[in-house]
């Protein structure tokens, strides 16, 4: 019997529009349990969510009958419309048009594990737009800047 296989683990990033730090104590692991059902409900396992105030890392089995970009899109937009409904200060709450997805070698799973469960003290010292820049250049992508940071 024929099979149809695929193991493409996917690191996700994007931040709030322009940055706002919306993603506070008061519903990050809500937030990242509702996306992690999301995704699970396309058949992409999750591995991994962790936030700052400002941005989000997932990282997740990309499902071989699903696009990148669906799969952003059915992440983001179902949990922009659920963090809204957890009261006034979220009610303008919205993420940023763009992402980054970034492919990860099973032999670099657990660093990059490791790499998104250290959020919080790794922006103590590298700010979100320089970490995206270094995702960037790392992956030999152009960015233009113009664009980057809606």
């Amino acid at each position: 019997m024929p099979q149809s296989l695929a193991s493409v683990p996917i690191h996700l990033v994007f931040s709030t529009k322009h940055r706002e730090p919306f993603i506070t104590d008061e519903v990050r692991e809500s937030l990242h349990r509702y996306m992690a059902v999301v995704l699970n409900n396309l058949g992409c396992r999750t591995h991994l969510i962790n936030s700052v105030e400002d941005h989000i890392h997932i990282l997740f089995d990309l499902s071989r009958t699903v696009t990148v970009a669906d799969a952003v899109e059915d992440v983001k937009k179902p949990s922009s419309k659920w963090i809204k409904t957890q009261g006034a200060p979220f009610a303008t709450f919205a993420w940023q048009s763009g992402y980054g997805a970034f492919g990860v070698g099973e032999s670099t799973l657990d660093s990059a594990r490791a790499y998104i469960a250290n959020q919080r003290e790794h922006h103590r010292r590298v700010s979100f737009q320089d970490e995206y820049r270094a995702f960037m250049t790392r992956a030999g992508l152009e960015f233009d800047e113009r664009y980057g940071w809606d």
